[in-house]
């Protein structure tokens, strides 16, 4: 069993898609701890947590084990609330209804020399400030994942987020081990947000973030599977999914918490990733954080 810390937002999402089906329920990184806590290792979650979320969250992580909470700041409010929609095709139109404020990274910084492994994934935009980061990793001793995602959105509330350039993603990537981004933020990151890059485009931002010192790039491609580059090698992972898609909010998520559960057990990049797609493809049949958590239990014990 291995500690893993997660910085993130836990978020209450209400989904809709074109044929009027629906769901709603807490995320964010939740979708994470969910994965980790099933496959039985130690998570520590810091983040801001809405109070008007507390019971639901409480209600959630009941039966998580391996799940500690000391990290949790309750803030007032409402919570981090998002409406996503999924278009019969193109990228899904998010609008964020509210928010948490960016989480402190007092405790982080105190925990920090005792965990095997951290991961940073920008659920919001609004979750930790560059600074801060930056300072975590100076600090951290372990392995760290950084999942860029919503960084590349628009910072505003109550109308769609779109993707934007972000010429600063070198201050977030810089120096950590694994770097995950999917094709339509990669996209922005080249300064053409809303296309649709060839995959030659994706390796060459690939080769510019190892130059960053990032040892391996994930690069998330939806119902093709996932593009992993390190400095020697880059190869397509095929996602094979014969599950019909229930609700692929949070794949990306469960991708990243699968493979890194694996690279921390010394696999090497793309035998941990080949296991995150096998996670994710069988998530996107299922709906929720609890029927994640008990997807990963299901996986632990094959």
């Amino acid at each position: 069993m291995s500690r893993f810390g997660l910085i993130g937002t836990i978020t209450y999402d209400v989904i809709t898609n074109e044929t009027g089906a629906g769901f709603r329920g807490l995320g964010g990184v939740l979708h994470q701890a969910a994965v980790l806590c099933g496959l039985n290792q130690d998570v520590f979650l810091y983040t801001n947590l809405g109070e008007e979320l507390s019971d639901e969250f409480s209600d959630t992580i009941k039966n998580w084990k391996t799940l500690h909470t000391q990290g949790i700041n309750r803030v007032p409010g409402p919570g981090n609330r998002v409406f996503l929609h999924y278009p019969q095709r193109g990228e899904r139109i998010e609008v964020l209804k509210s928010v948490v404020p960016p989480l402190s990274p007092r405790k982080i910084l105190h925990d920090i020399k005792d965990l095997d492994f951290l991961v940073l994934v920008m659920n919001s935009g609004f979750d930790l400030g560059k600074e801060d980061w930056q300072r975590i990793r100076r600090e951290a001793v372990c392995p760290l994942w950084v999942d860029i995602h919503s960084l590349l959105l628009e910072k505003r509330l109550n109308s769609p987020r779109r993707y934007i350039s972000f010429p600063d993603w070198r201050e977030w990537a810089g120096g950590v081990n694994y770097f995950q981004a999917n094709s339509a933020e990669v996209a922005s990151i080249l300064g053409h947000p809303g296309k649709d890059l060839p995959q030659t485009d994706l390796r060459r931002f690939g080769k510019m973030a190892l130059e960053t010192g990032v040892r391996v790039v994930f690069v998330t491609l939806g119902e093709e599977g996932a593009l992993i580059m390190t400095e020697k090698h880059a190869k397509t992972i095929a996602l094979n999914n014969n599950t019909p898609v229930v609700d692929s909010t949070g794949c990306g998520d469960v991708f990243c918490s699968g493979t890194a559960a694996k690279l921390v057990e010394d696999s090497d990049p793309f035998e941990a990733a080949q296991y995150g797609l096998q996670l994710a493809s069988a998530a996107a049949g299922v709906a929720g954080i609890k029927a994640t958590y008990e997807l990963a239990r299901k996986f632990a014990v094959c």
